[in-house]
């Protein structure tokens, strides 16, 4: 990958697309991983406006200090970056007190993590709404078209999306080109959405390169009977989650009402 000549044009794309939108730049969610730091920088590198938003909810340490250590970077680096903080723990306990938590403890707690998305998608349109910036998505290929790794109207729910045709470890490669601090690209991928430390491999069962692999495998028509061991493991692993979330992938279905009917 061209890595230069990849940012110059995606951060050309930032500014021809908020120029004809007629807004004043872009609003980003920083969770202290690869994907946001890049898309934050790339945002800022545009020269418009460019607020870092931290939203924890039971945040895990690390999560923050990362995070943390991100924005201050950034705002030396770039004076059109600002940021907020805005505390949604309170906000997800009140909710947790007004709705049924019955049920298997599997399903409560992710209906509950992908509340923690919803919640702060909402926070970041509010922001955007005030200072008239548009929300840009932090989804890299494998997640936003190959697992569906995200929540429906959480994480998935923005106005732009700079780096989803860019594969996790080309998000890596730009990451690295970008400064991005040492102790993200280090860090383990994780959504955050539980409040601990857990990474997205742990709740997948693959790797993200693991991952690119079935991807390109499963592009080029091959079936679990082509492979053995961990790798037909890891295929069926990728094509579970490609099916199963295909719902995020694709456009609402609408039901169209036949013209006879009309």
């Amino acid at each position: 990958m061209q890595t230069e000549k990849v940012v110059n044009h995606i951060v050309n794309w930032l500014k021809d697309y908020a120029y004809n939108a007629k807004v004043n730049g872009f609003v980003v969610g920083i969770s202290g991983g690869i994907d946001s730091a890049v898309t934050s920088i790339l945002c800022a590198k545009t020269g418009l406006d460019v607020l870092c938003i931290e939203m924890p909810i039971h945040q895990a340490a690390s999560h923050v200090s990362r995070a943390q250590e991100h924005i201050k970077q950034l705002k030396a680096r770039f004076p059109n970056v600002s940021e907020t903080q805005t505390d949604l723990t309170p906000v997800f306990e009140e909710f947790k007190t007004e709705v049924s938590l019955k049920g298997k403890q599997a399903v409560v707690d992710m209906a509950l993590a992908n509340t923690r998305a919803r919640l702060r998608m909402t926070t970041l349109y509010y922001h955007a709404g005030l200072l008239g910036l548009l929300v840009a998505g932090t989804g890299n290929k494998v997640e936003d078209f190959g697992v569906g790794f995200y929540t429906k109207y959480g994480d998935g729910g923005v106005d732009l999306s700079p780096i989803a045709d860019l594969l996790k470890s080309e998000v890596y490669a730009l990451g690295d080109s970008l400064e991005v601090p040492h102790s993200i690209m280090k860090a383990a991928p994780s959504d955050g959405l539980f409040g601990d430390t857990r990474s997205d491999e742990d709740q997948i069962g693959a790797s993200y390169p693991e991952l690119e692999w079935a991807m390109q495998k499963s592009e080029d028509g091959n079936t679990e009977a082509d492979f053995n061991g961990r790798e037909k493991e890891v295929f069926i692993i990728y094509n579970k989650y490609n099916r199963l979330n295909k719902h995020k992938m694709l456009s609402i279905p609408i039901c169209e009402i036949p013209k006879e009917l009309n």
